[in-house]
Formats: structure tokens, C-alpha cells, sequence
């Protein structure tokens, strides 16, 4: 049971990787490794730099985060920062995210209606 845990947790974690970085990035802006290892010590899952640099770059690309060198350390690093477009991305994913665990806890099985939060009698399937 508890490697299949893990598993689950592992795969929760890297299905939902950008809504987790660009949560971290909400609270503060963070260099690569520093990403990488508060995923590491928050999930307990250990991802790599080859999963963890393209999804910054990729995030980058559609202006969801920002980046800058911060040259004032020893080692120059590349700092990420959430921009006012990832700010939105990021709120309205982690509202549709709590939208759909309600719903998949509510005993009725029925939809809550993103708009107004109420529950609508449609059931919706994933295609």
C-alpha cells in the first residue's frame, strides 16, 4: 500500500507540476534548484532538472513567469518571478482545482457551476 502511495502521490505531483511552480513562484520568486528542491521537501517527490528547466522555460514563453540573473551571489542563477498573467493563470487553476475536488468528495456526484458556484443538475464528462 504505501508504494502505491507514493506512486499516486508522484503522479499527482507531476500532473499538476504547473500549478505547483507557479504556486511556489506566487509566494516568492525562486532560482531552479531552488524549485526543485522545495517540490523535493514539500511532496517528497525528487524531479530532475531535465522535467523542472523546460517547464520554466515553457512558462516563460507563454509570459506565465518572468526571469532575471541575479548576479549578486557567488554563483550567477537565474531567478523566476509570476507575472500578472501567471497570477491569473495560477488563481484560476487552483479554483478550478478545488472546483473539481468538491466535487469528486460530494456525495450527489453533481457539477458545480463554475460561474456562480452553484451546483448544476448537467453531469459533464471528461472526453
Amino acid at each position: 500500500m504505501v508504494n502505491a502511495q507514493k506512486e499516486i502521490q508522484t503522479k499527482l505531483t507531476k500532473g499538476l507540476l504547473d500549478l505547483i511552480v507557479l504556486e511556489l513562484l506566487d509566494a516568492r520568486p525562486m532560482h531552479g534548484y531552488e524549485v526543485i528542491t522545495t517540490i523535493r521537501k514539500s511532496f517528497g517527490v525528487y524531479l530532475g532538472p531535465s522535467t523542472v528547466y523546460p517547464l520554466l522555460n515553457g512558462l516563460e514563453k507563454k509570459h506565465y513567469i518572468k526571469s532575471e540573473w541575479n548576479m549578486q551571489t557567488e554563483r550567477p542563477r537565474k531567478v523566476y518571478q509570476l507575472t500578472n498573467d501567471g497570477k491569473a493563470v495560477f488563481h484560476f487553476t487552483a479554483n478550478s482545482l478545488n472546483i473539481i475536488c468538491k466535487t469528486i468528495g460530494n456525495d450527489n456526484k453533481q457539477m458545480p457551476d463554475a460561474e456562480s458556484n452553484q451546483v448544476s443538475s448537467t453531469p459533464i464528462y471528461a472526453h
